[in-house]
């Protein structure tokens, strides 16, 4: 969790808001970093999660010590190794899962089991089970996160909260996107609206690509979130100094009749945390 992008949200981990739907969005950069944040934000503050991880599995996230120097990630249909966060500041996902307050769904692994024959329990079918051109919608995805965060309405944790990481790789994998869609909205009406708790996304974009539905969900996502975290690479190209910008969307448009609030910061990711600065900024200019 990083506590200055904390401060530019206005947020707190105690008192989180509810009902809230997250757009991250990354284009020519890689937005994992802020799935990072709202995975920690949300388990520090007690609330249950379910992480919907779509090419990863557990053990490929970071160590649950805080010791641990390096962390490999997968994401989309490739493989990318970053080290660039060794832990999620002070958060055990480990512990988190064995004390039922992180529910993961290892997507790669659910994938390879559907494909490769592995046997499903009877009356639990796989998350994904569009793979198997049973059934084009992704009715058992969606039944997998209301299973798996209405089991946390007893305990004591607080408004549960569902983080899909990344929300292209259904895409990727054949899903079409008014299923994709589909999806989502009923994960808002249940998760935000039946559950009080919180959805986040995170969705691959480029503005220049030619793949038409992948733009067609990432702009209909927009239209329907009350915040997006917009990360981009820098147009001149890489340096060392700032790793890119992001745009902090407060759509207030959604519920009020205002103009949507849209600051721009650029950032530099560190070992274990991001410093956020204003454009021309940076520590190297000053």
């Amino acid at each position: 969790m990083f506590a200055e992008l904390n401060e530019l949200l206005g947020a707190s981990p105690e008192r989180p808001d509810a009902g809230k739907f997250t757009l991250l969005r990354d284009t020519r950069t890689d937005g994992s970093f802020l799935v990072h944040h709202f995975l920690s934000f949300y388990l520090r503050g007690g609330s249950a999660a379910a992480l919907s991880q779509l090419a990863a599995r557990f053990a490929l996230w970071p160590c649950s010590s805080p010791s641990a120097t390096t962390a490999s990630w997968h994401r989309s249909c490739c493989v990318l190794c970053n080290p660039m966060f060794s832990s999620l500041q002070g958060v055990s996902l480990a512990a988190a899962k064995e004390q039922g307050q992180l529910v993961f769904l290892e997507g790669l692994k659910s994938c390879l089991d559907l494909l490769f024959g592995e046997e499903e329990q009877p009356g639990q079918p796989s998350p994904l089970q569009f793979l198997s051109g049973s059934s084009c919608d992704l009715r058992a995805l969606f039944d997998f996160v209301r299973v798996s965060l209405s089991a946390t309405a007893g305990h004591s944790w607080k408004g549960p909260v569902l983080l899909v990481d990344d929300l292209s790789v259904l895409l990727s994998l054949g899903a079409a996107p008014v299923a994709v869609l589909d999806f989502i909205h009923y994960c808002r009406v249940c998760v935000c609206c039946q559950l009080k708790g919180n959805v986040v996304v995170l969705v691959h974009s480029n503005e220049d690509s030619e793949d038409e539905e992948n733009e067609l969900v990432v702009n209909s996502l927009c239209h329907h979130s009350d915040l997006i975290l917009w990360a981009e690479g820098l147009a001149t190209g890489f340096c060392k100094d700032v790793h890119g910008q992001i745009k902090i969307i407060k759509r207030l448009s959604l519920r009020q009749a205002e103009q949507d609030l849209v600051q721009t910061y650029q950032y530099k990711i560190q070992d274990r945390n991001v410093t956020f600065f204003a454009r021309g900024l940076s520590a190297a200019v000053l």
